[in-house]
């Protein structure tokens, strides 16, 4: 999965908005180092991360947003991929209510074994460690949450186009961006409305892109529900 600070690595000591609730960041002193493009060098980095067990966007827990959406969710045969799927509890949730085609991958392999371990009963197929972008398979629902805004902001429209090509034919993309200024600085690397418009509006139908009215309390405000259908 993905970011640690809204702002930056230095001396992180201050309230975040990756946490299940305000706390502050004791993650140490950390240069600003925005993650490598290479495939190996970001394996590299996302594993560390969890080795180090610097994983401050992991809030323990499937949120709000992501939890009202699959409760209406009534096709339970849909073939879902969750990317940069961390710990996975969007994935648990999926799999507590009886979904049958959810996928998982992430660049870190260790977040993905302790998955496999945790779900023994589901074939090792829906588990992908693996980079993104080199995934080769058809979806009908991608679930995005914290993964945007870890990639390298270099490749926004590497993302876009991969989403799409993902997709099935009224496929969707589905999930939370964050609304801050993009600066150098990350991950998180932020964004804002009409930048997610102009990245998506050829490649997707813009169904919904709106404030988030229930994010958890630390990324209140901070956060754009989205339902983007492919075109």
């Amino acid at each position: 999965m993905i970011p640690l600070c809204e702002s930056n690595w230095l001396m992180v000591s201050r309230v975040v908005v990756f946490g299940s609730s305000c706390f502050s960041c004791s993650f140490g002193s950390f240069a600003v180092i925005v993650p490598p493009l290479g495939a190996r060098g970001l394996m590299s980095y996302w594993e560390n991360r969890y080795t180090t067990n610097e994983t401050g966007w992991d809030v323990g827990e499937i949120t709000t947003p992501l939890k009202n959406y699959i409760d209406q969710i009534n096709d339970k045969n849909l073939k879902i991929l969750i990317p940069g799927a961390g710990n996975g509890y969007e994935f648990d949730y999926f799999i507590s209510l009886g979904f049958t085609n959810v996928y998982v991958i992430d660049i870190a392999k260790q977040p993905i074994e302790n998955l496999k371990q945790k779900h023994l009963n589901l074939s090792t197929d829906y588990f992908i460690h693996d980079d993104f972008f080199s995934l080769n398979k058809k979806f009908d629902l991608i679930l995005e949450q914290t993964f945007f805004c870890a990639v390298n902001p270099k490749l926004r429209k590497d993302y876009v186009d991969k989403m799409h090509d993902l997709l099935n034919h009224k496929g969707k993309l589905v999930g939370l961006l964050f609304d801050f200024p993009l600066t150098s600085e990350g991950p998180p690397f932020g964004g804002s409305e009409q930048e997610y418009l102009n990245l998506f509006s050829n490649h997707f139908e813009i169904k919904t892109l709106e404030k988030c009215y229930n994010s958890i309390k630390p990324r209140h405000g901070k956060e754009l529900f989205i339902n983007f259908i492919k075109k």
